[in-house]
């Protein structure tokens, strides 16, 4: 009986050899393949424009956080409509990050000093994510990458003979200097604990740091010509600081060391003093009148307080001798009578403000009283042959029906003809200016009224009188 041949794959020459070669076609396919991922994988693709594509090319990296997320597949240039021109890099993406945040930013990085790049891609917080196929737009690619020629190209011949300058200044500066470097250095600590505040408000806005290095700088260029002037200040200073190290210890020393308590001190007290010298400084304004009237009465301020020095100086026995007088004032003040004597006097100045309100004119603008006193000072000196005013003068008064020399029954008011002087002329209540009244002294001033009977205040204004017009002058 004989045995059936083999019909297996194995037993195949030409079987094996074309399931080899597919098998290498995939392979060498998925290896061709591989930097744009593999066939029948799902992806998310992204298109994001940047301003430069910085030897971007398709195959590179896409990483969020330093993970490989994706691939670059397509970079094709485009011009906006104001003629800027940009790149659109077309993105293929795990499926694992979708959806990215809208506010999501790319930036171009360096993967080596060769020249390598990849996509760096910094996930956003925004709810709203970026469908399949968006574009990032434009302002999402920042910051602005900075590439490794730009660094380079700071290094100009200018830049280098700078550095040179520098490294040899600064090295002749720290010669010979290495213990004060290491005390320097074991100073830093303190210094480094409060200087982050510092920093924290210097590089704040609104501190304008930049605004004043640019105006230092302008400073700096207008300067510059006087720079033969700025030497020899140093070189003067240097002699200056010479002839003060004489003293520096340690008086100087003691200066600084005392100077760090005394600002601490001063931060304490300052905001408590500011009221004070806020209203100090008020005062002084409202002050600036009394100085200036000061220039002219100066002099006489200064013999006054010359001559009341010697009377000061007399004082202390002056005021021993008035201590009797004090304390019996002080008696005085505590009587329980005083208090009731000075209220009946306070209710009696009360009463009388009227009185003395009408009566305060007849002496003030119309002198009544020192013309009453002078007058009778004359009646002794003042009469003719018959005698003195005071011990004897006849007066006549006018003849006629109720005339005032005899009991009427009417007010004088002629009565006899051809006769013009039986008339009564009298003002009982003349005007004093006082309150309600004409300003007029009319007392002793009244126009004489011929063949006519005048009672009360005569028509017209008389005037003040001669001793009050020549004071009001």
């Amino acid at each position: 009986m004989r045995r059936r041949r083999a019909t297996s794959i194995a037993a195949n020459p030409v079987l094996i050899g074309a399931a080899t070669t597919l098998v290498v076609i995939v392979a060498v396919f998925l290896a061709y393949n591989a930097n744009s991922g593999l066939p029948f994988v799902p992806t998310y693709e992204l298109k994001t424009e940047v301003p430069d594509a910085a030897n971007l090319v398709r195959g590179n990296d896409v990483r969020i956080g330093g993970v490989r997320v994706g691939s670059v597949t397509a970079i094709e240039p485009v011009t906006h409509d104001n003629g800027s021109v940009a790149a659109v890099v077309t993105l293929k993406l795990e499926t694992d990050v979708k959806p990215l945040p809208v506010d999501s930013t790319v930036l171009i990085r360096p993967r080596s000093a060769l020249g390598l790049k990849y996509v760096q891609i910094t996930k956003g917080t925004s709810s709203q994510g970026l469908d399949d196929g968006a574009t990032i737009p434009l302002r999402n690619a920042k910051p602005q990458p900075v590439e490794i020629d730009q660094v380079l190209s700071t290094f100009d011949d200018r830049t280098r003979a700078a550095s040179q300058s520098n490294l040899t200044e600064f090295g002749n500066g720290f010669a010979g200097r290495g213990q004060d470097i290491n005390r320097a250095v074991e100073a830093l600590n303190p210094l480094l604990v409060n200087l982050p505040p510092v920093m924290q408000n210097l590089s704040d806005p609104q501190t304008r740091l930049g605004r004043l290095v640019r105006a230092l700088a302008r400073t700096a260029r207008v300067v510059a010509p006087s720079a033969q002037a700025q030497a020899e200040l140093f070189i003067n200073l240097d002699t200056t600081f010479t002839a003060l190290a004489r003293v520096a210890r340690p008086y100087i020393q003691d200066s600084i060391s005392g100077g760090p308590p005394a600002l601490d001190r001063a931060t304490q007290d300052f905001p408590e003093q500011r009221p004070f010298l806020a209203n100090s400084e008020a005062l002084f304004r409202e002050l600036r009148p009394g100085a200036r009237a000061l220039r002219e009465s100066a002099p006489d301020l200064a013999d006054a307080v010359t001559v009341g020095t010697k009377t000061l100086k007399r004082s202390p026995a002056f005021n021993e001798r008035l201590r009797p007088t004090f304390a019996a004032l002080q008696r005085l003040a505590d009587d329980p009578l005083v208090s009731l004597g000075i209220r009946d006097l306070t209710s009696t100045a009360t009463i009388l403000t009227p009185t003395l309100a009408a009566l305060t004119p007849v002496q003030t603008t119309c002198n009544y009283a020192t013309l009453f006193f002078r007058n009778v000072a004359s009646l002794l000196s003042i009469g003719d042959q018959h005698g003195t005013s005071q011990r004897f003068i006849i007066v006549a008064t006018p003849q006629g029906p109720n005339n005032e020399g005899s009991p009427a029954s009417a007010p004088a008011n002629g009565g006899v003809p051809g006769k013009q002087d039986n008339y009564l002329h009298t003002n009982p209540y003349p005007h004093t200016a006082s309150p309600g009244q004409p300003k007029e002294c009319e007392s002793g001033k009244e126009n004489f009224i011929v063949g006519k009977q005048v009672i009360g205040n005569v028509p017209g204004n008389q005037g003040l009188g001669e001793m009050t017009k020549r004071a009001l002058k």
